[in-house]
């Protein structure tokens, strides 16, 4: 190894060493916060949480509207992602712009212009009153707001992950007389299917914790985040702190678990 060799390695080694450092301030700035909510949060208090009503049916509601938003809207997302993953079109620059909109708009005025939408009198009201049912107020107007928000991490990464599977691939299934509805579903949605799940657990977990759309569009039924700040509002840190623990403990459980299952998935299919 040559002086120039040693020299450029152990620079290199410095420069690592620097971005490792800068990494563990990152990770001081997320985990500190969080961290934080169990060291002053004691164990009875959590339990005590836990055996709380009207807590365990806002973690209810929570979970089970934003998976539901999520399966829904995916529907449509998934097939959309594949178009602008493998498709020019006028205006294409344009439309993902609009993709990512919910991230950049503020999200108590997404809540003020989805409830435009969806309030009485309007067109989707009007339509939902006539099927005999209403969105503002309801988990259906929850998952609304919860969709609105949460959409673009589905999108950007299904997209991505369609964008990473090799076109030739798929001209091959449709040379050897694949439709091309039987080609996504055998050829480009298992390809990419680390990046639907993936985008598919980041908008279940965004819509979960939705705050400022969801109080607009529905302040009851509460959903965990509201509650929090209802708590908070009402009684403090005391009352309100033990409820963020439970909530991030249930959505960690949830989470460490999918990972596993997909991290299990991927093994089985090498």
């Amino acid at each position: 190894m040559t002086s120039d060799t040693a020299a450029a390695n152990g620079q290199l080694s410095w420069l690592h060493l620097a971005f490792i450092a800068l990494g563990g301030v990152v990770l001081l700035l997320i985990v500190a916060p969080l961290l934080g909510i169990y060291l002053k949060s004691t164990f009875g208090d959590i339990v005590a949480t836990a055996r709380d009503a009207a807590v365990r049916e806002s973690i209810w509601l929570t979970l089970w509207v934003s998976m539901v938003a999520t399966l829904v809207v995916a529907v449509a997302c998934i097939p959309f992602a594949y178009i602008l993953a493998r498709k020019d079109f006028p205006l294409k620059g344009l439309v993902s712009g609009i993709v990512d909109l919910p991230v950049i708009v503020p999200h108590s005025v997404a809540g003020i212009a989805i409830l435009g939408v969806v309030a009485r009198g309007s067109l989707l009201g009007s339509a939902a009153e006539s099927m005999g049912f209403e969105i503002v107020g309801t988990p259906v107007g929850i998952g609304v707001a919860m969709a609105f928000v949460s959409v673009p991490f589905l999108i950007n990464s299904a997209r991505d992950g369609f964008a990473a599977v090799p076109d030739r691939l798929e001209k091959a299934a449709l040379g050897l007389g694949a439709s091309p509805l039987r080609m996504f579903f055998t050829v480009s949605v298992p390809l990419a299917w680390r990046a639907i799940v993936s985008g598919l657990v980041l908008m279940w977990g965004r819509g979960m914790s939705e705050f400022g759309a969801v109080m607009i569009i529905a302040y009851h039924p509460m959903t965990t985040p509201i509650l929090i700040y209802e708590r908070f509002s009402a009684f403090g840190l005391k009352y309100s702190r033990p409820i963020s623990a439970l909530f991030m403990l249930v959505c960690l459980v949830i989470f460490i678990a999918l990972r596993i299952l997909a991290q299990r998935r991927g093994n089985a299919d090498r």
